[in-house]
């Protein structure tokens, strides 16, 4: 239990700024100091608000007899067919309603209902219910749910096979919970039961409910509703992610909210601190207005910084990049200010399509986003598959044998894993060369850790252009640029001998933070030592920084630090130019580095290399924001 009076961030009672984003549920640490109860959960979506709570509570789901059969499965077959249609005329209803968002929130909740969309059509999802309809005589309910369930393990590993790890567990659980969403909106259309409004909800209030769907999220209207709690959910699902590109502060996983608060309660919420007062006092009333007031003038200062050069106030320009997992995020990156992608993953080809993709099928989808950059350089990584990741295509394909691996992480994956199977890597570079005639491009290749592989992949690379220049495809006289993802201590230590065959480097640190410190971030027994800002870590970005501009070959870095403003100016000290983040990241770090002067920075790489711990770095870090 803490006893806190203040709103600010530095007061006793704050989330610890390490344990911020993070999936661990807040214990209950709400202490009553007069009439004030503090609670603490997931710092969500940032800034502050003030308002009324208005309780949202959500009708029971329906009972289902799991071990009923029916009598007429004929029935149940055209039940699910009705749910199914009236299933899309919602989520189309849904889409109606994007019209009174913000531009950013429409994107975002935009490609989360085409994937709604797409699931509710001919997807496995529907062939897999109505097979367990027919062969097991299921009720409707009990095949919507099992199959629902059985299709979001498999995202998150299921029997027999190994969790997502690393970058890919964030991604891995909200996959599954699409397929979990609509499974539960498929059973209440069945059952014929109501789903949640909120448009009775007064104007100015902070929703409060047990657990905010994405679905739900695509009903707040951001004019109406200042702030969002739950007590259960994440910082990294959907519903997260789209309460941040609403704008709305939000804090979620607070544990013993519904039995705190009371409906018109007053709230204060902190979305950057991930705190809510209930009740508060005049102090921390106060406080928290000049929260709303401090970042209300933010974001209209971020929204003034996308037109304006990344460039250190010493002259130095630098490369601001966005990283992008599905082309519906195209237009964000736009409004970012980012100057292109430096970091294209192309998974989300493979995750949920039962065939491998073909060639023309991954060149339509390339030129669509070469084509939306610009002119503006796209770097395209190849498919980086194997261990954690699953893919019904490749099973299908004998190619997704990760459960071989007693330990995935250091399997047959990525690079390793398209060698194994080039005719893979071929029908993804044919389709990235055919698709470079909409503008400049980049391909790189993901867990490199010798030359030789970059050696037999550029063969690969070479082959196939020649293959279709005898096509008759008009390629350009010098093809793409082939680089490589440095995410492992193999290829920081090999930088040297690796640039001397890559035509540019990218710097992947969360990875190269796993394999370094021997830590899987998803593990709750080492997460804690999961930390990118280890002095070995820093050591390993310096050595392939400075192995990359020995040979003159461009270098950036592309893992979650180069996105966060308190770290950027240590990797500018250490060398590097070009950074690669999420799109909502961008004006951050360029109104950071726009105040930053290069010796600046260079001081502070030279403090932090001579620290042998996390504290310690950490602590020069925090200093240097700080100013002093």
């Amino acid at each position: 239990m803490k006893t806190t009076d203040g709103m600010s961030s530095g007061v006793s009672g704050a989330v610890p700024a390490e344990g911020r984003g993070r999936r661990a549920r807040a214990a209950d640490r709400g202490t009553r100091v007069l009439a004030e109860y503090r609670l603490e959960g997931d710092a969500t979506a940032h800034g502050v608000a003030i308002g009324p709570a208005a309780m949202a509570v959500e009708g029971p789901a329906p009972d289902i007899d799991e071990a009923a059969r029916a009598d007429d499965p004929a029935h149940e077959q055209a039940r699910l067919t009705e749910a199914i249609e009236r299933s899309i005329r919602q989520v189309e209803r849904l889409r109606d309603r994007l019209a009174l968002l913000p531009e950013d929130s429409k994107l975002e909740i935009g490609s989360l209902l085409e994937v709604y969309r797409r699931m509710l059509g001919p997807s496995r999802l529907q062939r897999g219910i109505r097979q367990r309809i027919a062969q097991d005589g299921l009720l409707a309910e009990a095949a919507v749910r099992q199959e629902a369930e059985a299709l979001a393990q498999a995202m998150l590993g299921g029997p027999g096979r190994p969790a997502p790890a690393g970058e890919d567990a964030a991604a891995a659980q909200r996959r599954a919970g699409e397929f979990r969403e609509i499974g539960r909106r498929l059973v209440r259309n069945l059952g014929q039961m109501p789903f949640r409004s909120f448009n009775a909800l007064p104007v100015g209030a902070v929703l409060v409910t047990e657990q905010l769907r994405p679905s739900d999220a695509a009903l707040i209207d951001p004019s109406r509703i200042v702030a969002v709690v739950t007590e259960e959910g994440g910082s990294t699902d959907h519903t997260a992610i789209m309460l941040r590109a609403l704008g709305i502060p939000a804090v979620l996983a607070v544990h013993g909210l519904m039995a705190r608060v009371r409906d018109g309660a007053t709230i204060v919420v902190d979305g950057s601190a991930g705190t809510v007062v209930i009740d508060p006092g005049e102090d921390t009333l106060a406080a928290a207005r000049r929260g709303v007031a401090d970042y209300a003038r933010e974001r209209q200062a971020l929204g003034r910084l996308r037109r304006l050069p990344a460039k250190l106030s010493s002259g130095e320009k630098l490369q601001l990049q966005a990283n992008l997992e599905l082309p519906a995020e195209l237009p964000l990156i736009a409004q970012s200010g980012a100057s292109g992608i430096g970091l294209l993953r192309t998974e989300f080809l493979f995750i949920n399509a039962q065939t491998m993709p073909d060639e023309d099928g991954q060149e339509a989808v390339y030129t669509e986003v070469i084509a939306a950059m610009a002119g503006d350089t796209t770097t395209i990584r190849v498919v980086d598959w194997g261990g954690e990741k699953q893919s019904e295509a490749l099973t299908r394909a004998g190619l997704a044998d990760a459960g071989d691996n007693l330990n995935p992480a250091l399997g047959v994956r990525g690079l390793r894993l398209l060698l194994r199977h080039p005719a893979i890597l071929e029908t993804q570079f044919a389709a990235i060369l055919r698709a470079s005639a909409a503008g400049p491009v980049r391909v790189m290749l993901p867990m490199v850790t010798s030359a030789h592989e970059i050696r037999e992949a550029r063969e690969i690379y070479h082959r196939v252009a020649r293959r279709l220049r005898r096509r008759g495809v008009k390629l350009g006289d010098t093809l793409p640029p082939l680089g490589i993802m440095a995410e492992t201590p193999a290829a920081a230590i090999m930088g040297d001998a690796l640039a001397q065959e890559a035509e540019f480097l990218a710097i992947g640190t969360n990875d190269l933070t796993m394999y370094t410190l021997a830590v899987d971030r998803a593990s709750a027994e080492v997460a804690s030592l999961y930390h990118p800002l280890h002095p070995a870590v820093l050591r390993l970005i310096q050595t392939v920084t400075e192995a990359a501009l020995r040979q003159y070959r461009p270098i950036s870095v592309c893992g979650e630090i180069a996105g966060d403003p308190r770290v950027v100016p240590l990797l500018i000290g250490l060398g590097l130019r070009s950074f690669s983040m999420t799109a909502s990241a961008v004006p951050r770090v360029k109104r950071v580095v726009r105040a930053l002067s290069f010796e600046d920075c260079r001081r502070l790489a030279h403090r932090v290399m001579q620290v042998s711990g996390v504290d310690e770095v950490t602590a020069l870090i925090d200093a240097f924001a700080a100013g002093e």
